[in-house]
C-alpha cells in the first residue's frame, strides 16, 4: 500500500511515469549563494527539470528563505524541501519531503522529528510526501551520516536494504529515497536499485554522489524514477547533461 500523495506528489509521479524518470535539482543554501541560486533555478528550468529541491543535513547557517525567494524568481518549477530536521521547516515551499530514516534505529529521526514537524506543516498548508529514507554506503563519512549520528545499509548484500524498502512501502510510505550522502565517493550501486524497484511497488529515488551522466542514466536503467543531483552543479558542472541522460535513458529503458 502507498500514501496518497498531495498535488505536487502526485505531478511529480505522473511526470516520472510519462518520462520513465524525472530528474530533481537539489539546491544547498549554505553551499550556493542566493545569486547563484537564481542562476541555477534558470539552468533548471531550460534544462526541462521536473523540480528543485532545497535543503541541508546540518541546520543552515545562511537564511534559507533568501535561497527559496531566489529560486522563486529564476522559475516556477516546483520548490520541495528537503529538511535534516523539524527545526529545518519553513513555510513557502510547495512540498516537504517527510523523511522517515528507516535504515537507522534513533527514534529521533524515526518519528520524533516528524512528531516536531507535522504540526507546522499542517498549519502552513504545505504538502507532505512521505518517504523512505535509506542511507546507503559502506562509510560514515557522508554529510547526512555525520548529521544522524546513523550508520549507512551496506550495499551488498541486497536483501537488508530490499527488506527495509520493503518496510517503508508496507507503511504506506509514497516513495523510497536511496541515499548514497552529499559527498559520498560513489552512487548507490545499481545492481541495488535494481533489487530494490522490483521489490516495491513505490518510486524509488536515488540521489548522493552522482557525478556525471552516465551513472545518472545507468539508475534509470536500473529501475530508478527520480534522480537527485546537487553536489555536481555546484562544482560548476551543466544541469542540461545530467536531465538529458535521465529523460533519454528512460526513453531508451521503454523502447
Amino acid at each position: 500500500m502507498r500514501a496518497r500523495a498531495g498535488e505536487i506528489g502526485r505531478t511529480l509521479f505522473a511526470s516520472a511515469a510519462r518520462q520513465g524518470a524525472a530528474h530533481l535539482v537539489l539546491v544547498d543554501p549554505d553551499r550556493v549563494t542566493p545569486e547563484r541560486a537564481s542562476e541555477l533555478a534558470r539552468e533548471c528550468a531550460e534544462a526541462s527539470v521536473d523540480a528543485i529541491l532545497i535543503g541541508s543535513s546540518t541546520p543552515p547557517e545562511r537564511e534559507p528563505a533568501l535561497t527559496l525567494a531566489a529560486i522563486r524568481r529564476g522559475t516556477d518549477l516546483p520548490i520541495i524541501l528537503f529538511p535534516g530536521a523539524a527545526d529545518q521547516l519553513f513555510p513557502g515551499v510547495d512540498a516537504v519531503l517527510f523523511l522517515s530514516l528507516l535504515s537507522g534505529r534513533d527514534a529521533r529521526y524515526l518519528v520524533e522529528e516528524q512528531v516536531r514537524g507535522a504540526p507546522k506543516l499542517l498549519e502552513w498548508g504545505i504538502e507532505a510526501i512521505p518517504t523512505g529514507y535509506l542511507l546507503i554506503g559502506d562509510s560514515r563519512e557522508s554529510t547526512v551520516a555525520r548529521a544522524t549520528g546513523t550508520s549507512p545499509l551496506p550495499a551488498e548484500p541486497p536483501a537488508p536494504v530490499v527488506a527495509h524498502a520493503q518496510a517503508a512501502a508496507c507503511l504506506g510510505m509514497a516513495m523510497v529515497y536511496l541515499e548514497g550522502g552529499s559527498g559520498a565517493l560513489r552512487p548507490v550501486p545499481a545492481g541495488l536499485v535494481r533489487a530494490v524497484s522490483r521489490a516495491v511497488p513505490a518510486p524509488v529515488a536515488v540521489g548522493g554522489g552522482i557525478r556525471h551522466p552516465a551513472e545518472a542514466a545507468a539508475l534509470v536503467a536500473a529501475g530508478a524514477r527520480l534522480i537527485v543531483t546537487g553536489t555536481a552543479h555546484e562544482r560548476g558542472l551543466a544541469v542540461r547533461p545530467f536531465t538529458d541522460a535521465v529523460h533519454g535513458a528512460a526513453v531508451a529503458v521503454e523502447t
